[in-house]
């Protein structure tokens, strides 16, 4: 059965939406004909943004919310419900990382910090997206997780990016397969370095395996954002499991 929902129809909950990848991504979604609640840490934030584009509370909501509250993530999908009327889309983009010193060196509250974040703040969202979608006519919708491209190959330093990007792999799996019944398709999207305030430091060199510092090539988030759109737009009969989608020569094909 395909998705009958008029795209100008569609609602999406974009996380992390604030800054970089998430706010590209829940601007291309408006773009797109849907109407998008903003959800991200910083409200005040999230408000220049939605004003600077001239967006009323007719397309778009900014919603400060920390996804790793389970009460701040219910009154997020609330409030959407109560404005929109249903959800179609989750991106579960929020995420956070630890300082890159040596793994033995971080301390339990930096590695919690990134675990609620990154793993719990996702689950809790797809927990309240499940029961979104599962009561709403047309019952369904789709769920698409920012996985990284840590979700299959990890930098140095990166021990609590690394494991939850994994562990996200894990949980998209298990959505697409408990989703099933109920129309709910879910999918990743591994992202390797996108142009945004985060991956500054490229432009100058990071570390890498063998210890050098390189400079490495970035490509523009727009990019990103398309992609994700077009994952998006799929008819609930199709799903895209998994996508990466990099810059060219970025170190991660072969041995760097």
């Amino acid at each position: 059965m395909s998705d009958t929902t008029p795209s100008a129809a569609r609602v999406a909950i974009v996380t992390g939406a604030g800054t970089g990848i998430g706010k590209a991504c829940a601007l291309a979604l408006v773009d797109a004909g849907y109407r998008v609640a903003f959800a991200g840490r910083d409200g005040e934030r999230l408000a220049r943004t939605l004003a600077d584009a001239g967006l009323g509370e007719d397309r778009a909501l900014a919603v400060a919310t920390d996804v790793g509250d389970p009460a701040q993530v219910k009154a997020l999908f609330q409030r959407t419900l109560d404005a929109f009327g249903r959800l179609d889309l989750l991106f579960n983009n929020a995420g956070t990382g630890a300082p890159p010193v040596p793994l033995e060196e971080l301390t339990p509250e930096q590695w919690q910090r990134v675990v609620n974040t990154n793993l719990s703040g996702a689950f809790y969202c797809t927990q309240e997206a499940f029961r979104i979608m599962k009561a709403q006519a047309p019952m369904g919708g789709r769920i698409i997780n920012n996985g990284s491209i840590s979700a299959q190959s990890p930098r140095p330093n990166s021990a609590p990016y690394t494991a939850t990007k994994h562990a996200m792999t894990g949980l998209t799996k298990s959505t697409s397969l408990d989703g099933r019944r109920y129309r709910i398709a879910c999918g990743q999207i591994d992202i390797g370095n996108a142009a945004t305030d985060m991956t500054e430091p490229m432009k100058q060199g990071i570390p890498q395996a063998n210890g050098e510092i390189l400079v490495e090539d970035r490509m523009d988030v727009a990019h990103v954002a398309e992609a994700v759109v077009r994952m998006a737009a799929l008819p609930l009969d199709a799903n895209v499991q998994f996508m990466t989608i990099m810059a060219t020569r970025m170190p991660f094909i072969g041995r760097g």
